[in-house]
């Protein structure tokens, strides 16, 4: 959670763009822009951005994962086992 530092004005936003890249280059927290005092947007880094769609995605690969599974497809863990160790037969 960013701190109390990291709530600024849209009118800072504005005028301290370049100081805002900055900071998150340096330590990498967002921060909440606020519109007429109440939050309005959330600025972060691309690293932070980056590994956040990175999280994302892994996490519905699993749920469609685990969606596969319920319903029976997929294959047992002594199989994939089974196909992982041909696979790198097959390479040699």
């Amino acid at each position: 959670m960013p701190s109390l530092a990291n709530i600024k004005s849209i009118s800072y936003l504005k005028s301290d763009a370049a100081q805002i890249s900055e900071d998150l280059e340096r330590n990498g927290n967002p921060f909440i822009i606020t519109k007429n005092g109440e939050a309005s947007m959330v600025i972060e880094g691309i690293k932070q951005y980056q590994e956040k769609k990175a999280v994302i995605a892994a996490l519905k690969v699993m749920a469609l994962g685990e969606k596969e599974r319920l319903q029976g497809k997929g294959i047992s863990v002594a199989e994939s086992r089974a196909q992982l160790l041909a696979a790198r037969e097959n390479r040699k």
